[in-house]
């Protein structure tokens, strides 16, 4: 069950969380609607590859209802390039997780994480828990405790879509 590995992480850690149970979803912003959360609540993990097809991967975390910033993001980290990866290139490395429901916990698959300073702005944070049917929300500051992800302000807001 994918969701065994991330409780068992929070568990040992001793981080207090709720798991929210949704029908089936598979956007974030699905999700939101799903389990009755604004999509600002909701955080989305998005997989690229930095440095092209020989470079590394990266997981992206940022609000459901914002769009990652490509440029900004290369920019930031001093890449050459950056762009998104597709499923076929991610999918092994998340064994454990339904494929576009990865939990925004790179550092439990040996992968670096970006993070969207806008998701500090709320206390609490929800994502998927490696599956499209569960939530877990738990404090922001906890998660940033844990995973260590590099923060920046690297989003724009959706505007239709």
């Amino acid at each position: 069950m994918p969701i065994a590995k991330l409780r068992k992480y929070l568990d040992d850690n001793r981080i207090k969380y709720v798991v929210i149970s949704h029908s089936a979803a598979f956007t974030a912003q699905g999700v939101a609607q799903s389990a009755h959360i604004s999509g600002k609540e909701i955080a989305k993990t998005v997989i690229v590859n930095v440095d092209g097809e020989d470079g590394r991967m990266a997981m992206v975390v940022l609000p459901a209802s914002d769009k990652i910033d490509l440029l900004l993001l290369k920019e930031l980290i001093g890449a050459e390039a950056v762009e998104l990866a597709t499923e076929d290139e991610f999918k092994d490395i998340f064994p454990d997780c339904e494929i576009g429901a990865m939990p925004p916990f790179g550092n439990l698959y040996h992968i670096p994480v970006y993070a969207a300073r806008k998701l500090s702005e709320d206390e609490e944070i929800a994502f998927n828990a490696g599956n499209h049917r569960e939530l877990i929300k738990m404090k922001y500051r906890d998660f940033e405790r844990l995973v260590k992800p590099k923060v920046f302000a690297l989003t724009a807001v959706y505007s239709g879509m």
